[in-house]
């Protein structure tokens, strides 16, 4: 009689295998020496038998139906199946004479009505035990997700914490990660400029590859990054912390919903295509590319102007110097954050009465959500009913809980904006240090507005806060600080 060698292993992970495909055909030869077994043809292959189509385990039961063998050698049966369709597949062939004999070194099996009634046990075994990891797999996925805890490996902008099973901020690469939502929700950087950003910052997969920007529009579109969990479509309240508000995340969205309908494809992407104004003619600057350099000039759409190109280079040059102009000293920053830290605790106080209404709007959101479980488990609405207004409340929950903690934490919005002013003029000098183009374009629109190039000269007019810092010389110790 003659014999197939059958060899498998669910993964190319060695470690996580009760047998190697090589420790299997070592000790299968072994046993076919001492039995006197006659192997004619050998059959390995990496897949899971969960599920029937492995393709060399059905290349092996053609060529046995075809006669070229009368039995099969395998370590165990669960190396066969683990599902009833092959598992099936294996009996009848024995049924009708296609297989004379199965031979396993750790199990006893004769081609008989009780060796077959054994088999079939066996097989049954292997499918028991992989529908119940599957199971228990799945149960501490849904144990996970009920505790607001991420049940997988964690994404950009996080890393695992083994000890509380949950998902940490990663230091270095959250600030990134807000600073790409930013840029985007200004309306003026794409998909393809945020995926030049994260390449110059450095932010890659965990594979070490560069973000593509359908893996970057799905970050943008990912809502761990303000708190939420999205798994199967439906969303879960995290316990992690968020990397970006909701409205800056709600902004973003918006943005690029209105984009998306347009159909208009850039050939070239220039950091500062769109910003400004001819201050001629006031059509909008355009940018080409010529012998290398990336050149910024008037579109000329209202007829003939005579404003000159400006290259990139001399362009950024400038756009330092303004920047330098409004960089404040860290002693200076640090007087000016102490007084505001006293008008804010004032402000804290007068915004008792609508913290307390947001609290009694959590109190609604909750009721609501307590009122759709039940309707669910009494199946007066679908799961598909269930999971649209679930996730409707556990946005809306989330937004809520936003604004409780810019209450509690930010007071008066004002205040708040002062201080993001302040901290980000001490920041100034790190920014120019940097050397980062596309943080030029952000902090630029941050501190102004009506940016224009005259006389291949580059200028704006200050928002309100940056006006004096602007308009005054730069600070005298700025190489020094």
């Amino acid at each position: 009689m003659k014999y197939f060698l059958y060899a498998r292993k669910s993964t190319d992970s060695e470690e996580r295998q009760i047998k190697s495909i090589g420790d299997q055909i070592a000790e299968l030869k072994e046993f076919a020496t001492i039995s006197k077994i006659e192997i004619v043809a050998s059959f390995t292959e990496a897949k899971t038998a969960k599920k029937p189509g492995r393709i060399v385990f059905n290349q092996m039961i053609e060529r046995m139906e075809k006669g070229e063998a009368q039995g099969i050698l395998a370590w165990h049966p669960d190396r066969l199946a683990r599902n009833s369709i092959d598992g099936g597949k294996i009996i009848y062939l024995l049924d009708t004479g296609k297989i004379l004999d199965l031979k396993f070194p750790t199990f006893w099996f004769d081609s008989t009505p009780q060796g077959k009634f054994m088999l079939n046990i066996a097989f049954g075994q292997s499918k028991y035990y992989v529908d119940n990891l599957s199971e228990n797999i799945r149960r501490g996925i849904r144990q996970k997700l009920k505790n607001g805890l991420w049940p997988s490996f964690a994404p950009i902008g996080y890393i695992n914490n083994r000890k509380t099973k949950g998902i940490d901020i990663n230091p270095t690469q959250a600030p990134i990660i807000k600073k790409a939502f930013e840029m985007y929700s200004s309306g003026d950087c794409t998909l393809k400029g945020i995926a030049g950003f994260f390449a110059k910052s450095n932010l890659r997969s965990y594979k070490e590859k560069t973000l593509s920007e359908s893996r970057v529009q799905f970050m943008l579109q990912n809502p761990i990054y303000y708190g939420l969990i999205r798994f199967n479509g439906e969303l879960y309240k995290g316990v992690h912390e968020p990397i970006i508000s909701k409205k800056l995340f709600d902004l973003v969205a918006e943005v690029m919903s209105n984009r998306g309908k347009k159909q208009r494809q850039r050939k070239h992407e220039f950091i500062f295509s769109g910003l400004m104004r001819c201050g001629g003619c006031g059509c909008l600057i355009t940018a080409e590319t010529q012998k290398g350099h990336d050149y910024y000039r008037c579109t000329k759409k209202k007829g003939d102007c005579p404003e000159k190109y400006l290259r990139e280079e001399e362009l950024i040059n400038q756009i330092k110097t303004k920047i330098q102009k409004v960089f404040l000293p860290k002693s200076w920053a640090k007087n000016m954050l102490t007084e505001l830290d006293k008008e804010t605790n004032l402000a804290n106080n007068q915004s008792l009465p609508l913290i307390q209404n947001l609290l009694t709007q959590k109190s609604e959101i909750n009721r609501k959500l307590d009122d759709l479980l039940n309707l669910r488990l009494d199946n007066l609405i679908d799961n598909r009913q269930y999971l649209t207004k679930k996730n409707l409340f556990i946005n809306q929950q989330t937004g809520i809980e936003q604004d409780l903690k810019d209450f509690e934490s930010k007071g008066n919005n004002w205040l708040e904006l002062m201080k993001e002013m302040i901290l980000s003029a001490s920041q100034a000098k790190i920014l120019i240090i940097k050397n980062n183009p596309y943080e030029f374009r952000s902090f630029l629109k941050n501190i102004g507005s009506n940016f224009v190039l005259k006389d291949k000269n580059f200028g704006f007019q200050g928002n309100i806060g940056w006006r004096i810092l602007l308009n005054s010389p730069p600070f005298s110790g700025w190489r020094r600080v």
